[in-house]
């Protein structure tokens, strides 16, 4: 109990030394609202938005009133409206739509016993987390060096989404009087076992683990005691979902099963081979959606933020439920210490979940299996992993520019060639220096960036291709920096609309205009998660015409990760990773000719000034 209190104390502690995440001035976001959607939208869209956003910010006027209660309330809403909006209002199916997932390096088992070995380490990392042994994070990037909010970390393995008729809870375990979690939830042939990591009040060590996995995976080959793959359910939209949890909580022993699955740190999910055709690509689906019914798809909880996934084939890596955390956090390096328990003597068996089926359940099943089998899940979801390796952010660095400003004005430009015009673009910044910080939108589709695309594709030799590529990439980073010193236009917008219905007012204009739905329909959705491994993230798109687009950049080579959906006749993501490299490529061959051309010149400039200082030699000599 003391050791909780005083572990929430310094967790508070490191909390309230960041600042509070400012609110723009209004007037700020306004004018960067209409230089973002300027060259998005038609001419007669833009006036008649022009004259709407006018009456919206002038003085005395609804904006202004809106804007003063905002940053009342700023406190203990702004975070919650965010929350929301960007997850738990959605009604889609969790598995491609929302949970993105961290694929790492193919494993090589040579025994069954090296992938429980693998999540062993896996769950040493999780207890490291939970009990809070986790230093100070430091920003890196621009505006390095500042301190970085560590609460996500914390809702890692304390958080469960709960689904809702309407709208979903984010349960969050804080209270420093119930006990931490002491049990993982082992999925193993579409089956749920317990395992508890503290027995006796002692942790369990590597050996211990090992120990009860063995025993899980037996428990798990027993035909006699197979149950149904309630997993499945979690798969489905969210308020089917909602309604199936319902049915199965009428039933006591189904109840319990519920409680330990959603009170748990994390699940660890045992999956079966699902084939020889090992590719990223391949690789990538099978950690969003579990391969469907036929391989893994009822091996999943999909409610829980952690989900360790090590195949007997070597596929590994986590599926995330994301409204607890944004990607970049889930790219933590193993402890430096991890303390060596004594082993726990006597070590109870694993417990096998029980779930009681009735006709009722077998039905919402049968339901949930079929949407997986043919939805975007297994079918409709066109994946496309490459890595290109003509060069990587170190080249472009040599280039003074930014390698993640680099990387989205080149997706920009594949964008504008595929489809010929420029869309809303959401790139994920992330607000961590900031209490309860998570993440702002940087806008990517930039004027200048579509001046230097325009360029481009235009067929013209131009000198001022270059210029209009630095032009392109200093606008991305100025607006970067923008998102992540909470000074973007996104979730201001959100706030000022969230308050507008708390207060029961009309809805302003300005929320009902067609460009503010339109700047919210982001076709290219993009994230970078860099990390020192060949690991990458993935995810599906946001909307049903856009594409998902989530990249790693290496000193050498960068991984790309799109997605689109196959139903779309609008959007091929083989396409779209073809003509993003050729665009990488131009835009190095760019960089190439300006240097050679500073080379050339700088060799001119050298020679004139020695053939200058040879006359003046002469002349000295005749005097």
């Amino acid at each position: 109990m003391v050791t909780n209190v005083v572990k929430y104390g310094l967790r508070k502690a490191r909390l309230f030394f960041l600042p509070k995440l400012p609110v723009p001035a209004l007037k700020d976001t306004l004018d960067m609202y209409m230089r973002c959607m300027s060259h998005l939208v038609t001419e007669e869209q833009f006036k008649k938005t022009e004259n709407i956003v006018k009456q919206f910010g002038a003085p005395g006027g609804v904006g202004e009133l809106l804007q003063n209660k905002l940053v009342e309330r700023r406190e203990n809403k702004v975070y919650e409206y965010w929350l929301n909006d960007m997850y738990l209002n959605n009604r889609l199916a969790l598995p491609v739509n929302s949970s993105p997932a961290m694929v790492f390096p193919q494993q090589n088992f040579r025994a069954p016993i090296d992938s429980l070995r693998h999540i062993c380490m896996c769950m040493c990392v999780c207890v490291c987390v939970c009990r809070r042994a986790l230093p100070m994070d430091y920003a890196r990037g621009q505006l390095a060096g500042t301190p970085l909010c560590m609460e996500q970390y914390y809702r890692l393995f304390t958080s469960y989404r709960l689904p809702g008729p309407e709208r979903d809870t984010l349960v969050a375990q804080e209270s420093t009087v119930m006990p931490e979690p002491e049990h993982i939830i082992v999925a193993c042939k579409n089956q749920f076992f317990v395992l508890d990591v503290v027995i006796n009040f002692r942790r369990l060590n590597e050996r211990d683990l090992l120990t009860q996995l063995e025993k899980i995976v037996k428990m798990a080959e027993s035909e006699e005691e197979q149950l149904a793959p309630i997993g499945l359910l979690t798969s489905d939209g969210r308020t089917e979902w909602a309604e199936s949890r319902s049915v199965l909580m009428r039933e006591s022993t189904n109840r319990d099963s519920l409680d330990m699955i959603e009170r748990c740190l994390c699940l660890v999910c045992l999956d079966d081979s699902s084939g020889p055709d090992m590719t990223d690509t391949t690789r990538a689906m099978l950690m969003l959606h579990g391969g469907g019914l036929a391989k893994n798809g009822g091996n999943r909880w999909y409610d829980k933020p952690m989900q360790f996934v090590v195949g007997s084939d070597g596929c590994c890596g986590v599926v995330c439920e994301h409204s607890p955390f944004e990607g970049i956090v889930l790219v933590i390096g193993s402890p430096s210490k991890l303390v060596r328990a004594a082993s726990v003597s006597e070590l109870p068996a694993p417990r096998r979940l029980r779930w009681k089926c009735t006709p009722e359940i077998h039905k919402l099943l049968a339901s949930a299996a079929d949407k997986l089998q043919r939805s975007e899940f297994t079918i409709n979801l066109d994946m496309n992993v490459y890595k290109f390796c003509d060069y990587g952010k170190e080249l472009i660095k040599k280039q003074k520019m930014s390698p993640d400003a680099y990387i989205q004005v080149a997706l920009q430009l594949a964008y504008y060639r595929c489809h010929g015009r420029p869309v809303p673009t959401y790139e994920s910044a992330s607000t961590r220096r900031f209490q309860q910080g998570r993440v702002d939108n940087i806008r990517s589709a930039t004027p200048e960036a579509l001046a230097f695309v325009k360029a481009m594709t235009d067929g013209k030799l131009t000198t001022k291709k270059m210029e209009k590529l630095r032009g392109a990439i200093t606008a991305q980073t100025k607006y970067t920096i923008l998102a992540i010193t909470g000074m973007a236009i996104d979730n201001h917008l959100l706030g000022l609309r969230e308050i507008a219905h708390e207060l029961k007012t009309e809805k302003p204009e300005i929320f009902k205009d067609e460009v503010y739905l339109i700047s919210n329909q982001f076709i290219l959705s993009t994230s970078q998660v860099p990390t020192t491994v060949e690991m990458f993230c993935c995810y599906g798109p946001v909307v049903p015409n856009g594409y998902g687009a989530c990249y790693n950049p290496q000193s050498d080579h960068i991984i790309f990760c799109v997605s689109s959906f196959r139903e779309s006749p609008q959007t091929c993501s083989a396409k779209f990773v073809k003509v993003l490299v050729q665009g990488l490529l131009d835009m190095r061959d760019l960089c190439n000719r300006l240097y050679t051309a500073d080379r050339n010149l700088l060799s001119k400039l050298k020679k004139k000034k020695k053939k200058k200082k040879k006359g003046q030699f002469l002349v000295s000599q005749r005097m």
